[in-house]
Order: structure tokens, then sequence, then C-alpha cells
């Protein structure tokens, strides 16, 4: 099956700016058909880590808001707390984080509700049978909603390749047991010949599972919940993942947590992809690197796989910008992510996701 895509560039004119268009790419996707009168409307975005500058835009989110509400819907901004220590690990330093990065009430027109509670321990065990999973364990105020619009942002990811709209859902939809879940197979390992004994990663393991002993960092495996974040914070890249084994699980794993919440909404549900600020790694770094290439513009569809596999497309069709990361495949029609991350490969999560059914890698796409 074929699915349609619809895409908006960054182009405006007096007629219709970019706001403006943003609202008829929505129209076009039938967002009135999708969100009936009343609908509390979970908007599921990445409200970006202290520190961290490429997320999208407060103003966007706006009028994502206003067209949720021009359609009866009720919209709240939502996000689940993150497994790693950060200034998103539970719902008072998420909210404040969101406020201080442009998502206050005042700007957006809609409440920020964290969707697992205090300590990302409020959520609801959906059944869904799959090969990695029986039950996946989901943000209670998601599961509770009854419409979700997903709008991700689309860039580069160290685990994923890249993340777009599966992870926005699978990842960042999950509690902190459903996050664990999903990165139980991911405990790392250090390059003993890299590592300086300098202590970042033992600073930075939220579970203590990191010593130095003879000035080199030890992993205690049965202790790591694999969050990556030594992987991130390591000065010297000393710390990697067990890249041939962990990274197919992560990745039918995070499938199988899209399809838990994406059940029982199939048909109430809007996904939405900024390829803006094309940044080479996750929104949950506090910075973020040189995008990689041009902002091409903003994508919407009613399938989360088509949506990501015609914005990896459009990135891959893409020159490199001159001044970013990327040393290797550079030029137009060239693999982006697997320049970025060569022992990742991406498409694992569209094809899962494709035959867990969630959605189809066939496209059509029609620019507005």
């Amino acid at each position: 099956m074929v699915s349609k895509v619809y895409y908006i560039d960054l182009r405006a004119n007096f007629r219709a700016n970019f706001v403006k268009k943003l609202g008829i790419l929505m129209e076009k996707c039938g967002l009135s058909t999708i969100i009936a009168e009343r609908d509390l409307t979970a908007v599921k975005l990445h409200f970006g880590e202290k520190g961290n500058t490429a997320f999208i835009r407060p103003v966007f989110l706006r009028k994502i808001v206003k067209e949720i509400k021009a359609a009866s819907g009720v919209p709240f901004l939502t996000d689940a707390n993150t497994l790693y220590a950060g200034t998103r690990s539970d719902t008072p330093h998420h909210i404040i984080t969101a406020i201080q990065n442009g998502f206050a009430f005042s700007v957006v027109d809609a409440p920020v509700v964290i969707a697992d509670g205090l300590r990302g321990k409020s959520e609801v065990a959906v059944s869904i049978n799959k090969k990695r999973f029986k039950e996946v364990y989901i943000g209670a105020e998601i599961v509770a909603a009854d419409a979700l619009v997903s709008v991700a942002h689309f860039k580069g990811h160290e685990l994923a390749g890249f993340g777009g709209t599966l992870k926005n859902l699978g990842m960042g939809c999950a509690s902190r047991r459903g996050k664990m879940a999903q990165h139980s197979d991911l405990s790392p390992k250090v390059i003993q010949k890299k590592c300086i004994g300098c202590g970042e990663c033992v600073i930075h393991c939220s579970q203590q599972a990191i010593i130095l002993q003879d000035e080199k960092a030890k992993i205690d495996s049965e202790k790591c919940i694999g969050c990556g974040e030594c992987i991130i914070t390591c000065p010297q890249d000393a710390i990697q993942i067990q890249w041939n084994a962990s990274i197919p699980v992560f990745m039918e794993k995070m499938a199988e947590y899209t399809f838990g919440v994406l059940n029982g909404k199939e048909q109430k549900s809007l996904f939405i992809n900024f390829i803006t600020n094309v940044s080479p790694a996750c929104d949950c770094m506090p910075l973020n690197d040189a995008p990689i290439v041009r902002d091409i513009g903003v994508l919407a569809s009613t399938d989360p796989v088509a949506i990501d596999q015609a914005s990896v497309d459009l990135v891959n069709k893409e020159p490199a910008l001159a001044g970013s990361c990327l040393k290797y495949n550079q030029g137009p029609g060239e693999d982006k992510f697997k320049g970025i991350y060569p022992r990742v490969d991406w498409s694992l999560q569209l094809e899962y996701a494709e035959n867990l059914g969630i959605g189809s890698r066939s496209y059509e796409l029609e620019k507005l």
C-alpha cells in the first residue's frame, strides 16, 4: 500500500507565510476528521534538554495548537520523563525545562502535562503480544488521551541512526520502566586503550553502575540500565555500544512500543516531522552540533512509517552543509546518517515497523 505524505518547504511570501502554510498542511491531512469535538488531544513533542537549541520552535507549536482547537479539540503538550539523569528526569524539572525553552502557556496557548507522572511511574500496561514484548508500559496521560498528534524534530540519533516519528512515539511515550525495557540490552563496553580515567562517566551515571578501577572505567552490567548517557558524555569516545548484538533488538523494541502507543488510536493520530536544524544527535543532549543539511521543511501524514521514510529520503538527497560533523557521505544521494553512525542500520526500525503493520515504507510525496 502506498501512503500519502504531504510536504511544505520554508519558502514564504506576503500571501502565505510559513505559519499559515503549517495550518494548510494540517488541514490537508484531514485534521478535522481525526479530532472530534472535545477530544483531549496529546501533542507529543520533545521539549529539548537544557542547553539544546535544535528543538522545534514554540511558535510553531502554537499554530498546531490553534489548528487543533479549530477542529474542536482540547490540546495539551506532553512528553514522558527521561531514563537518564538530566533536566527532564522528573516532572517538576521537566516542566521547568519546557518553560525555560519557551513552551510556556502564554506562548503556546496550551498546558504542559507530563505523561508519566511525578517520577515516571504513572503508566498503563498495554497488551501487544509481539516478539519482544507481550505488554508495553506507556505514559498514562497519553493512553488516556482521545487523540494524538506527534510533532517530531527529525535529526540524527546515536542509537537509532535517526530520530523521527517512530522514536518520538516508541521511546518518547514510554514510562521510565518502558524506556528501561527498551534499553535493557544496551549495556555498553569500555575501550580500555581509549579510557584515560577522567571520571566523567562515573559522575553522570544515574545508577552508580560505573567505577574507576586501576584508573580505567568499569561498568557493572547488573546495575547498568542501558540509558547510554556514559556514551554521550565520554570525552574520549571510550565507551561504546556493543553494536552488532544490541542495535537490531533495540530498534525492534522501539517499534513495538510505537505499536502499543497507537493501539486504539490508529484512526485518531496525525504525524508531523520538522526537518529543520537537522542536528547529528538527539535533542536529549545538553547541546546541539551544527546541522548536517539545510532546513528542508515539514512533512505530515497519517502513516508514521511513511513519514519517516520520506523524511530520511529527503535528507539523504541533500548535499551536506559545509562545516558540519559529516566527513563521509557528503554528496547528494549519499546516506547522511550512515555517514555519522556507520555501524547503525537505521532502516531496521522502518522495516520492522512495517512488518508490525504500523504503516508502509511506500509513499507518495505531495508538495503543497
